[in-house]
């Protein structure tokens, strides 16, 4: 929970301060007073104010947000020696170049931290298929589980295999097979040995990317050996003589090629409630052996408490199940690094884009939606993983953060500049009684928003 919060903080503190200081930037650049820099709200723990620029900077007791105060004769008077330094009355150019300062300096972050982990390199899974869910798309095609894919595209009847991009890691083809999907487009995969395979992921018309998407697309994760790690004492594993690191090679005489299939076929031992005794053979530091395995039979729930009773049976051995896919680090140029993390920041940018757009026409769930407290549980997450993680989580909010300011809806930067466009097509601002309107919808919208947000946070976490 310690590490959870504080992971929280910092990560909102550093975007909030990365945002309002784009803001404060273009605003000194542009020629406008800046009176206040606020990081948080509520009680204000330390204030400084600059001597040469009379700039009060502040660090409140919440960090949930944060604003820069500049000088305005729409909120107080103004002296008529500084009313050049006053932000309504800049020329437009100006005014969209320091609203549109804040979502941008959060985008410019996120290549930043991209480009870094680029650099430095990211541990990642090799791009090897594990056993396909049986009656897949991926099962369709002909995966059985172990090829390497070495390139990947949208599929095209005109398509060569050098038109396909590079696949260097296992999250580079769920990113692509993620996109796809949303796009409504099939996928062509080249392998290690030259077979090319289709994927159909047209026929999915698929709604979001979650869990269930990829168990129809039947790629679940990586190649991960269907080995025996830690035994649980007085468990089904333990009894059967099993050991850590016993490498299963097949059960009642099928073949096992990865550990979801092992899993799978534990789980199915128990159908009718009573364990059916299992024959594996295994590898034990090259001594093959034949053991005898009678899982424990567990009720599993279907649904809500309503239906715990009613659960269905399955099998467990007390033991943990499967090896560490095998890894390679990732790591690009200066130049080759820095672009990745601009690609990466555009395509992230671009599917959360798509997301909202398809939840507002109905096409997308609104459990996409997440809130402060999903937030704080994948910041605390990542934290725990390394710093890799940590930034990878990072880049990927900074972006949401950057793209949310964006959207027009008043209250927001985007629509500021909604606002200023319309400026710039009519000559004149819109009126106070238009904007007065306006943000009340857009107070509407933020709070319906956040309180979908919010009821998602609570349902994914606790319910």
């Amino acid at each position: 929970m310690v590490l959870t919060i504080a992971a929280f903080v910092l990560a909102l503190s550093l975007l909030i301060a990365i945002h309002e200081y784009g803001h404060y930037r273009m605003a000194v650049a542009c020629g406008v007073k800046v009176l206040r820099f606020s990081i948080g709200f509520g009680p204000v723990l330390l204030r400084w104010t600059s001597q040469k620029s009379g700039t009060e900077f502040a660090l409140s007791a919440l960090p949930l947000g944060g604003y820069v105060k500049m000088l305005d004769e729409r909120e107080a008077p103004v002296a008529t020696q500084e009313r050049h330094r006053a932000f309504n009355v800049q020329p437009l150019r100006s005014r969209v170049l320091i609203v549109a300062a804040g979502p941008l300096a959060n985008l410019g972050l996120a290549v930043l931290l991209y480009a870094v982990l680029n650099w430095g390199g990211v541990q990642m899974a090799v791009p090897v298929l594990g056993m396909p869910v049986p009656g897949s798309i991926a099962e369709q095609a002909g995966v059985v589980g172990g090829e390497r894919v070495s390139r990947a595209g949208f599929d095209a009847p005109d398509l060569a295999p050098d038109d396909l991009q590079s696949v260097r890691s296992f999250e580079d083809l769920t990113w692509l097979l993620s996109q796809a999907a949303l796009a409504g487009r099939d996928v062509r995969l080249l392998l290690d040995d030259g077979t090319q395979l289709r994927l159909g992921l047209a026929q999915l018309n698929a709604r979001e990317v979650d869990a269930d998407l990829f168990e129809r697309i039947g790629l679940m994760a990586p190649l991960s050996k269907p080995e025996i790690g830690d035994v649980l004492p007085e468990g089904a594993a333990q009894a059967a003589g099993l050991r850590t690191g016993d490498l299963v090679l097949s059960v009642d005489d099928l073949p096992v090629r990865d550990s979801r299939q092992l899993r799978e076929l534990i789980r199915a031992s128990a159908p009718d409630g009573v364990a059916q005794v299992q024959r594996w053979r295994v590898d034990r530091a090259g001594q093959f052996l034949v053991l005898e395995v009678r899982p424990d039979v567990v009720v599993q729930p279907v649904g809500g408490a309503e239906q715990r009773q009613a659960g269905r049976t399955v099998g467990r051995i007390g033991a943990y199940i499967g090896a560490q896919p095998e890894m390679l680090t990732v790591r690009y140029g200066p130049l080759e690094g820095l672009w990745q993390g601009v690609v990466k920041t555009w395509d992230v940018s671009a599917m959360t884009l798509k997301t909202l757009g398809r939840m507002v026409i109905g096409e997308a769930s609104l459990k996409n939606l997440s809130g402060p407290l999903t937030i704080a549980d994948y910041a605390g997450r990542s934290a725990s993983l390394g710093l890799s993680a940590y930034l990878l989580f990072l880049a990927l909010i900074s972006v949401s953060l950057g793209v949310l300011n964006l959207l027009p809806l008043p209250l927001l930067d985007g629509g500021h500049l909604m606002y200023y466009l319309w400026e710039g097509l009519t000559g004149r601002p819109v009126s106070e009684a238009g904007q007065a309107r306006l943000q009340r919808v857009g107070v509407f919208v933020l709070v319906l928003m956040m309180s979908i947000a919010l009821v998602n946070d609570v349902t994914r976490l606790f319910g």
